[in-house]
């Protein structure tokens, strides 16, 4: 085995990892709930950047609802997110499971 080549291979798996992070904080991904009423979009590095409600649904005695709504919908923009970052990951890894990477 020769360790500087392994060296060499970590290095570069760390510089791709790095740059697929950062390109992720870029790549969004997008969240319909409710048909369509409410649209979250987040990046794939778990932020939220936009959310888009449509005022039909906005309703003063049933503020409980759109709370619901906005809770599942960003609930299910950081899980995409997760998920696409997770796929990008296990690119650059080859399905190799390293710890902290999702």
């Amino acid at each position: 085995m020769n360790i500087n080549k392994l060296m060499k291979q970590a290095q570069q798996m760390q510089a791709g990892m790095q740059k697929a992070q950062e390109e992720l904080a870029h790549k969004t991904v997008e969240a319909s709930v409710g048909g369509g009423k409410v649209t979250v979009i987040a990046t794939g590095a778990g932020e939220v950047q936009d959310i888009k409600i449509d005022p039909s649904i906005i309703d003063p005695d049933d503020a409980e609802f759109l709370q619901e709504l906005v809770l599942k919908g960003v609930q299910e923009a950081i899980e995409k997110g997760k998920e696409m970052a997770s796929s990008e990951m296990s690119k650059l890894t080859g399905g190799m499971n390293i710890p902290g990477l999702g």
